[in-house]
């Protein structure tokens, strides 16, 4: 990871949000001659956002574009917050943070353009990829090396759970010292 794209280190990260084109994607979609759309995941970002779930963290997807593969794609991970054709990022963010009971100061949000801005200035760390436009990178907390659709999904996953990883080994040494005072 680059030291030098890490602006702040990330407060106790219990909900992440993705942009899906230019984060999940390399930014291009492929339409043929009979309307049908399709887009290209890199398949080690899976590998990842299934990690983020099973450490506990909450995974959505908030995108301002519709699309079946974006659907059966997020379905594959088991990601349940899938938000598609979006014209307000944050008021979506908003409901979906009450709904589950996590506040943005305890999450965090990815993008990759303009649009990407208000929902980004909400959340607690804000995560550009390193595709995305200048405003984007100069606001945000950390940018990937990666490019979307090139691994940088999976490179905010290693880097979330590295992060997650002290309190959650602590969590352990804390159960385990616990049984230690119980056991005869």
């Amino acid at each position: 990871m680059n030291g030098k794209a890490l602006k702040k280190q990330p407060a106790k990260i219990r909900l992440i949000a993705f942009d899906v084109d230019g984060v999940f994607t390399d930014g291009r979609f492929y339409l043929s001659d009979d309307g049908i759309e399709s887009k290209a995941f890199h398949t080690q970002d899976g590998f990842g956002i299934r990690q983020l779930l099973k450490a506990g963290i909450e995974v959505a997807v908030i995108s301002g574009r519709k699309s079946m593969a974006v659907e059966r794609r997020m379905a594959e991970l088991g990601v349940r917050h899938v938000i598609q054709n979006c014209p307000d990022k944050p008021a979506a963010f908003d409901k979906l943070s009450k709904t589950l009971g996590i506040p943005a100061s305890e999450s965090a949000y990815v993008g990759d353009d303009i649009p990407d801005l208000p929902l980004l200035s909400k959340v607690a760390f804000s995560i550009a990829v390193a595709n995305a436009v200048s405003a984007v990178r100069e606001y945000c907390d950390y940018t990937t090396e990666a490019a979307g659709g090139n691994g940088a999904v999976r490179e905010i996953c290693e880097f979330l759970l590295a992060a997650h990883e002290p309190e959650s080994n602590q969590q352990e040494t804390d159960s385990l010292h616990v049984q230690q005072q119980v056991s005869p």
